[in-house]
């Protein structure tokens, strides 16, 4: 396994990669994310055009396993940008999608995500990073028996829930045949 940090070229060289990784994860609880290709691509159109993005990969030879990204908040998303409304978004690098293929879960390849990203995100000068995860419904039908919620791997690296920070943004569930709105909860760290 070999985890690397894309800029520039490099991340767009991945972004297929990235959006076939995003859809086959994303698909499951708490996401359950019905994606197409061509909407990912159009998506991650940030990635490619922000001089400030990253994209931390793992791969197992040439083959991309898992990733994270992040940018520079003003480069995201409106969506994304407006639950911080009065704060300074120069300020804050958004640490968008962490996904990784079940079979490499467990060997510590979270944790090299968000280092890679924060200290990337310390070399642009950001002082906060932040990101958000789906806010789902405890009894949701879907939701599976043994699901382990992350809140405790995020809290042990210095994240905490901002208050009122919620971000709203739609997309077709698994199932589903049109897109319904979703709530996702912020979570920051000062750097």
């Amino acid at each position: 396994m070999e985890v690397r940090s894309l800029t520039g070229d490099a991340v767009d060289a991945a972004l297929d990669d990235l959006a076939r990784l995003r859809i086959e994860v994303f698909r499951d609880w708490p996401y359950l994310y019905d994606g197409d290709l061509e909407y990912e691509r159009r998506y991650m159109a940030t990635y490619r055009d922000s001089p400030g993005a990253v994209l931390v990969g793992a791969f197992d030879g040439d083959r991309l396993v898992g990733a994270a990204t992040g940018t520079p908040m003003e480069d995201h998303a409106d969506d994304f940008a407006e639950p911080f409304a009065g704060h300074d978004l120069t300020r804050i690098f958004y640490c968008a999608e962490s996904v990784l293929l079940p079979a490499y879960r467990g060997r510590g390849l979270g944790h090299a995500f968000f280092d890679a990203r924060e200290a990337h995100a310390r070399a642009l000068g950001r002082k906060t990073s932040a990101f958000c995860s789906v806010i789902r419904p405890a009894d949701h039908p879907a939701r599976p028996a043994d699901y382990r919620a992350l809140d405790g791997f995020w809290r042990k690296r210095g994240y905490a829930p901002l208050d009122g920070a919620v971000a709203r943004f739609r997309w077709k569930d698994v199932g589903d045949a049109e897109e319904t709105g979703k709530s996702l909860q912020f979570w920051t760290k000062p750097l």
